[in-house]
């Protein structure tokens, strides 16, 4: 689905949906290279222990997975703006 364009015939209740689709498969990316990123450093770490990078120096201090991790809270965050104007036009 990634690249597809909108079709011109949608409702915009679908339109909100394939975007929705869309940053949802953006941030399972961005969640999966955060991941392989995080495993080069400390092999065995989960995405559930990437929710407190604190808690790994490693990570902490590491620019790219710094950076790989704003990347993530930005495609989140776009995704909760844009979910709460879809709830909203509705």
């Amino acid at each position: 689905m990634l690249g597809e364009k909108i079709k011109p015939m949608q409702t915009q209740q679908e339109r909100w949906q394939e975007i929705d689709d869309l940053l949802e498969e953006m941030v399972k990316g961005q969640q999966a290279s955060l991941l392989k990123l995080a495993e080069t450093l400390l092999p065995g770490i989960t995405l559930e222990d990437l929710l407190q990078p604190n808690d790994y120096p490693d990570l902490e201090t590491h620019p790219l997975f710094r950076y790989e991790e704003g990347m993530l809270a930005g495609i989140l965050s776009v995704q909760a703006a844009l979910r709460f104007l879809g709830v909203a036009q509705h």
